[in-house]
């Protein structure tokens, strides 16, 4: 492979654009639609911009890590020259990357926020092709950037995305939930973040379950009670939390009292 081109100015192309280039690998620019958010990436990366309206340099490989619902649209546009194309979504599936026969996906299981690039050097990265080509090409890169890679096909991809989901997505929105409740009485929101982080660490070195504390791991219907009572007026986190603590009850062997139907 001698060269590779990024499209997208988001944070996916922005963290996988630099463990690229940290990689040593062929980068030979970044494409974009808006112009101040390509000129800074291209800044960053120390690359030519170059504009998706506009003629794109032929390249060996071409990663569009734009949002999920534009990838069709961006391949679709791209000159078909033979060369491999992929996206970066962990669910999307290799038909929307058509016409383009060399397709592949490319997704580092992790989440990517705005500030300082992310080291992707241990995250998981998850590769699928098409065709041997593609697929070499594509498993070149990712084992530059990770020392982690799997090849899993579209069915299996789809199943890890909602595990991701589960594990990162939906504690980061109750960690807000959390917060915003403690503002609603005037209380400091970081008060939850040395827990967070504890929390966070032991799931990571004891696992879960061992980690998991807590009314309904330890069968306190009592409290959870109470907890609903004092949610009355947050109706939809009250359901979610009746909810989630009925699944736990039952997961350790405590009876649930009807709590989810409170």
């Amino acid at each position: 492979m001698t060269s590779i081109l990024l499209i997208g100015t988001g944070r996916m192309a922005y963290h996988l654009g630099h463990a690229l280039v940290k990689a040593n690998l062929p980068l030979i620019g970044v494409a974009g639609r808006d112009p101040e958010k390509l000129g800074d990436l291209a800044r960053y990366l120390e690359r030519p911009a170059h504009r998706l309206d506009r003629a794109l340099p032929k390249a060996d490989l071409t990663i569009i890590a734009t949002s999920d619902d534009s990838i069709g649209q961006v391949a679709a546009g791209l000159s078909d020259s033979g060369g491999v194309v992929a996206h970066t979504a962990g669910a999307v599936g290799l038909e929307v990357l058509a016409p383009h026969a060399h397709r592949a996906a490319l997704w580092p299981v992790q989440t990517l926020s705005h500030g300082a690039p992310v080291d992707l050097s241990d995250v998981p990265m998850v590769v699928d092709a098409s065709t041997a080509e593609a697929r070499e090409a594509i498993l070149r890169v990712a084992r530059a950037i990770s020392g982690s890679v799997l090849q899993l096909e579209h069915g299996q991809r789809e199943l890890l995305h909602l595990t991701a989901v589960l594990a990162s997505n939906l504690p980061v929105f109750l960690v807000q939930e959390a917060q915003r409740l403690l503002r609603k009485q005037k209380l400091p929101p970081n008060l939850l973040m040395p827990l967070w982080r504890l929390t966070a660490s032991k799931v990571s070195t004891i696992g879960p379950e061992q980690a998991l504390t807590g009314p309904a791991r330890r069968g306190d219907t009592s409290s959870i009670r109470h907890h609903l009572d004092l949610l009355a007026d947050e109706p939809d986190l009250r359901r979610a939390y009746a909810l989630l603590s009925t699944m736990m009850l039952k997961a350790y062997g405590h009876p649930s009292d009807g709590i989810a139907d409170l």
